[in-house]
């Protein structure tokens, strides 16, 4: 069936391969290079990126090339789509967006590409919203007021296991990352103005993730809520951290346990995890 409103996103926004198919939602790759390897961040296993990076192998992101969102914009606009929502990582973070909007110009029909301000699967749940009102046959704008609903209501929150991968991509400052390992420090970060801030800090990683799961009940409100988790080889902890969420909230509507992408994964190293929380409308 032709949809009026085609929706792109990146590979950091974390949406499930199944539901993407389902819901038609194009994936645009950023792009990752590990020593002198660069490849489609999906290309990337990470068991060898994060060997790669125990062992200081120089690891570096970059945004999609506006060929990439070209021929996904062609390509909706050839099916019939009257308008094209591209919803990206936060330009506090990538590149991504000024891309989009290279290859948008290039368009007959009209593309419109936000700044989600988010990253990982709290970018994923707004991009899945907006595609679940485009695929019930919504107008642009009816897409947009979903999404823009969904951009406002959602956290997104960032534990790390150590604070050494975050020194070295610049989050951190050298002394500050030594007394955070030598003190064992655990921060958890959140998503606050299109930029990862700090949000709480404790000793050990269970005081921290207790903090981290505490906030996001509180976010998620009492009516139903998109929740998941992602890891960056930390399957069993995450797993656990998604278990005490849905254990504890009274309206869970769609529940996603997912690897992060590799693009997140270089910046906050093995063991992190993403907590994200979307309030549905109700």
């Amino acid at each position: 069936m032709r949809r009026r409103v085609a929706i792109v996103t990146d590979s950091t926004a974390s949406v499930p391969l199944d539901i993407a198919d389902r819901l038609g939602i194009s994936i645009v790759q950023l792009e990752l290079t590990v020593g002198d390897q660069q490849n489609d961040e999906r290309r990337v296993l990470h068991p060898q990126m994060a060997e790669a990076m125990r062992n200081n192998v120089p690891v570096a992101t970059n945004p999609p090339p506006p060929p990439a969102f070209y021929w996904n914009y062609a390509d909706a606009a050839a099916s019939g789509a009257e308008a094209i929502i591209s919803i990206h990582i936060s330009e506090g973070m990538s590149q991504t967006c000024q891309a989009a909007r290279v290859a948008a110009a290039e368009i007959g029909i009209p593309v419109y590409v936000v700044d989600a301000r988010l990253t990982g699967l709290s970018l994923g749940f707004s991009v899945m919203a907006a595609a679940e009102a485009a695929a019930a046959g919504a107008t642009p704008q009816g897409v947009m007021n979903v999404l823009e609903h969904r951009l406002r209501s959602t956290t997104q929150m960032v534990y790390v296991d150590t604070l050494e991968f975050l020194q070295r991509s610049g989050r951190i400052g050298r002394a500050q990352a030594w007394v955070g390992e030598a003190l064992s420090i655990k921060p958890v970060l959140i998503m606050k103005d299109g930029v990862i801030d700090q949000l709480h800090r404790a000793r050990g990683t269970e005081r921290a993730l207790r903090k981290a799961v505490g906030t996001a009940l509180e976010r998620a409100g009492h009516g139903p809520v998109d929740v998941g988790v992602e890891h960056f080889e930390a399957a069993d902890r995450a797993k656990e951290v998604l278990d005490s969420l849905c254990s504890q909230l009274p309206q869970v509507r769609r529940v996603t346990l997912e690897q992060t992408s590799a693009i997140i994964g270089a910046h906050t190293g093995p063991g992190a995890l993403g907590i994200a929380v979307s309030p549905a409308a109700s």
